[in-house]
């Protein structure tokens, strides 16, 4: 693609079941699986195509996780090879996601969060940073890697008075992730959510159409909630990042890089940008720490409030 392609992911792009478990209500949509860690791919769940690489993988090999297989670590190799700051990358998008999260439940009141493209469980998912702040915060993950449902039951349980829930969805399909059951019994669309887009968009090509995928979730939200969404740039390092597109293209994973500008246009139009707008995403809120070069980091962030 003439942009290149992309470094880095949040995640990829049903009756549900409960289950009581002490510490409240986790929903989970599809068929599980085996839960538990695969190591290595003799113990990856069947379910799960270990021979190509996965976003959501690469992502969990970059922080230092254990769920992800040779083909990924493959890929993931290749795009250090070209771009040695990949891992501080990822901590720095993961960072921002606890930042904004934060901000969302303390300052701004949100209570209501629909995360699409998860990926596989971290620190500081966006359950866990919510019910931090207010233990009554309902969230809904949505993914469509098999190892992540997998996950899903053991490692996203909620605090004793909120709710988290899961569905098989991919972000292409954006109307079937709003309509679904899962979604509409644990969010409430008359009272303000948070869409958390966090670097997912650039595993959406031009031909995904995903201004339309955009416009659809974003006007499906009632006034007064906010999107949050990060997405990886080759402004400061674009002999690296086109090294990374290739190591992901060879890997049969599509994508596109943006400008801020491209971002602000894609996500943001009409909404009403929170200081510091459109940034790196070292550089939102970064509460007085030490921050990495831009060229080491390459994914713009945001969040925005919808009048």
């Amino acid at each position: 693609m003439a942009a290149g392609q992309y470094a880095v992911g949040h995640g990829t792009p049903s009756a549900g079941q409960k289950r009581a478990d002490g510490w409240g209500d986790t929903i989970v949509t599809g068929n599980p699986g085996r839960v538990g860690r695969a190591p290595d791919d003799m113990g990856a769940p069947p379910e799960i195509d270990i021979s190509k690489p996965h976003p959501a993988r690469i992502y969990d090999y970059f922080l230092g996780g254990k769920d992800n297989f040779t083909a990924d670590r493959a890929t993931a190799c290749k795009v250090l090879e070209s771009w040695g700051a990949a891992r501080t990358a990822a901590r720095e998008n993961r960072a921002f996601l606890g930042r904004a999260v934060r901000y969302l439940a303390a300052e701004a009141g949100i209570a209501q969060f629909l995360d699409i493209g998860t990926g596989l469980p971290s620190a500081d998912n966006v359950h866990e940073v919510a019910q931090a702040i207010n233990p009554t915060a309902r969230v809904v993950y949505a993914d469509n890697d098999p190892i992540v449902l997998a996950h899903a039951r053991a490692l996203l349980a909620s605090g004793p008075h909120g709710v988290t829930a899961y569905l098989d969805g991919d972000i292409r399909e954006p109307e079937k992730i709003l309509s679904d059951p899962v979604t509409r019994g644990t969010l409430d669309f008359t009272k303000p959510i948070a869409l958390m887009l966090v670097a997912v968009l650039h595993f959406i090509p031009a031909e995904d159409e995903p201004q339309r995928i955009v416009r659809t979730l974003v006007d499906a939200l009632p006034s007064g909630s906010y999107v949050v969404a990060s997405h990886a740039t080759a402004e400061h390092n674009p002999e690296g990042l086109a090294g990374t597109g290739r190591a992901y293209r060879e890997g049969g994973v599509r994508g596109a890089l943006r400008t801020s500008a491209e971002l602000d246009e894609l996500v943001f139009t009409g909404l009403e940008l929170v200081e510091p707008g459109v940034v790196l995403v070292s550089e939102w809120r970064p509460e007085g720490r030490l921050r990495p070069l831009p060229s080491e980091v390459n994914i713009y962030g945001a969040v925005a409030r919808k009048p």
